[in-house]
């Protein structure tokens, strides 16, 4: 309750103002004054007015035309307003109603009654205040609570994703590498698949879940994971494995961000034209995550040093992506990757261990300009008889 309340009267007449100034003041109401309708609507906004006592016959702008103002503002929705009028017919009383008002004192005014309207709509204002304070503190509040559970749930995404990499490492290091192949190829994935135009959501899962891929290396051999020359057919069959073993550890949880990795870790390394592995399954029947993994590990190692590898240009690996796009790739994939090159460059950079071997961005265009045309030819032809390809077979596509 408010230790004084403030008061709008509005009156056109000079002597009615004053007679209810004589009531309201002794009773301790402040009040403003308006002689109009115009005047009461300005005095509104720059006063902060609990209760209107209104005249209806006013030139220019009548008290109901007043009171549909006021509440077309949200803001005014509930201030409590009084229509003081000699007019006594129900339908003058119907159409104050229609307007918004909360009550009508008839002229000419009786004190006692006034007081009485006046004190028991205040009453209600004070209440609704109360509710709508209320209602402000607990939205307050919840969106408090609600950035702490943002704010934490972020820093809990943050160090999964730390956690994902870095049990992730276990079975990279095997392969002699440290973590930023994983890092760089799920940041890939990420950016692929906002390009093809994902949910958030998906992009998000995809991002957790794709530095699981190679999870299943855990299971093979050292002496094959290190071997530095070519890999025999039954080496290959036992690396080829590593798909299997990865969806075996991970497809069993109810976790769903670990069953997508299982599923990520089985797909990888199937390829559009069905000459993949583990199942040889073809086009779309591969699940999209499958599919984006699978570019964004083939152009990691490309571009990676590897034991059987040393890593290929940016041009080189461009080019093959280029020229799997139909065969090893889904081609939509690999038009988004190609869409997106800068940014696939700017991930590379930003997590190459050695960035003295991070491709120089501004030089992309020059890069891509050189290797059309003829050139294209010329270039796939020698990676194609390449030795560096051939070396291992296709183990790290």
């Amino acid at each position: 309750m408010k230790e004084k309340y403030v008061v709008l009267v509005v009156d056109d007449l000079p002597q009615n103002v004053k007679l209810l100034e004589a009531y309201l003041i002794p009773q301790g109401y402040e009040i403003v004054r308006a002689a109009n309708g115009e005047e009461a609507l300005a005095k509104l906004t720059k006063s902060q007015i609990d209760l209107i006592l209104l005249d209806v016959m006013m030139p220019d702008i009548d008290g109901f035309e007043v009171t549909r103002r006021v509440r077309q503002n949200d803001k005014y929705r509930l201030l409590p307003i009084i229509l003081v009028t000699a007019l006594g017919e129900t339908k003058d009383r119907v159409k104050g109603i229609e307007a918004g008002c909360d009550d009508f004192i008839s002229k000419p005014v009786d004190k006692t009654e006034l007081l009485a309207r006046v004190k028991s709509l205040l009453m209600v204002k004070d209440y609704n205040d109360l509710m709508s304070n209320y209602q402000k503190e607990l939205e307050s509040e919840v969106d408090k609570r609600t950035e702490e559970l943002k704010q934490a749930s972020d820093k809990l995404k943050t160090a999964s994703l730390d956690t994902i990499y870095r049990l992730s490492i276990a079975s990279d290091y095997k392969d002699g590498d440290t973590g930023a192949h994983i890092k760089r190829m799920s940041r890939y994935c990420a950016a692929i698949a906002r390009r093809m135009g994902l949910d958030e959501k998906t992009i998000s899962d995809i991002l957790y879940a794709a530095p699981m891929h190679d999870l299943g290396k855990i299971g093979i051999p050292d002496k094959i994971l290190s071997k530095p020359g070519k890999l025999d057919p039954i080496e290959r069959d036992i690396m080829k494995l590593h798909t299997v073993i990865g969806a075996k550890i991970l497809s069993d949880s109810d976790a769903e961000l670990l069953k997508l990795g299982g599923i990520i870790a089985l797909s990888h390394h199937e390829k559009w034209d069905g000459s993949g592995y583990p199942n040889g399954l073809k086009g779309k029947a591969i699940p999209i995550a499958g599919r984006i993994a699978a570019i964004a590990d083939v152009f990691d190692a490309l571009t990676s040093t590897r034991p059987y590898k040393e890593p290929f240009s940016l041009e080189k690996s461009l080019v093959i992506i280029r020229r799997w796009r139909e065969s090893y790739f889904d081609p939509d994939v690999a038009d988004a990757f190609i869409n997106i090159t800068e940014e696939i460059l700017t991930i590379r950079a930003q997590y190459t261990q050695n960035n003295s071997q991070a491709f120089d961005i501004p030089e992309l265009k020059v890069l891509l300009q050189q290797y059309t045309g003829e050139k294209l030819h010329e270039e796939l032809l020698e990676i194609g008889h390449s030795p560096v390809l051939s070396h291992r077979g296709t183990h790290f596509f």
